[in-house]
């Protein structure tokens, strides 16, 4: 692909909100409180000085999410099909060549994620971009290409919904944060709430 390289300047973040989280009851994921604020806010706050753009997908409560100042969109398949129904959707809303994507659900994205990334995505002279912290590949912390929007139509539209299915068809760069294993901390239940809020106050 000829594409202009990823810069934070060409980049916008992409955070998704769009899951059933049927562990957490089926509360809205992202308004979830944690340690006294949204969890979604957590996210934010992390992102906005890694990159230029923001967009918040989100399949319910889009005026709450809306209240951030941030387009909010939904997947254009029905049903919460999954992260790459987030990432395709993404893909069409953007204007900017590159989009980054993270979860609502991880309250301390690594600071320099983005950078990260990058620096990965060149070196390794890839398509796409993916975390890891050291152990395993965390897919939904990715650098994609909007190029990549046919190729992704192409594999949902063909009923395949696994991420690691996609990725197997494309260049991919793995970023190591394993130096940063908390970025990666996901809450999925209340108790893993409750757990993580105790560790903030020790």
């Amino acid at each position: 692909m000829n594409i202009q390289a990823p810069t934070k300047e060409n980049i916008t973040g992409v955070i998704l909100a769009g899951g059933r989280a049927r562990r957490m009851g089926g509360q809205d994921k992202g308004l979830v409180s944690f340690a006294g604020r949204p969890l979604v806010e957590w996210v934010i706050e992390a992102l906005v000085p890694q990159i230029s753009r923001i967009l918040i997908n989100a399949n319910r409560n889009r005026m709450t999410y809306a209240t951030y100042g941030y387009p909010v969109i939904t997947d254009e398949f029905d049903g919460f099909q999954g992260p790459l129904a987030g990432f395709v959707s993404a893909m069409a809303a953007v204007t900017t060549p590159w989009i980054t994507t993270l979860p609502c659900d991880g309250p301390f994205p690594a600071p320099d994620l983005v950078e990260r990334l990058c620096a990965a995505l060149a070196g390794q002279d890839a398509e796409i971009a993916v975390a890891t912290d050291g152990n395993r590949v965390q897919p939904v912390y990715a650098l994609l290409p909007v190029a990549l929007a046919p190729s992704l139509r192409e594999f949902l539209a063909s009923g395949e919904r696994k991420i690691d299915r996609w990725y197997a068809r494309h260049q991919v760069a793995l970023a190591d944060l394993g130096d940063r294993p908390k970025g990666f901390i996901n809450i999925n239940t209340a108790a893993d709430s409750q757990r993580l809020e105790r560790e903030l106050k020790t």
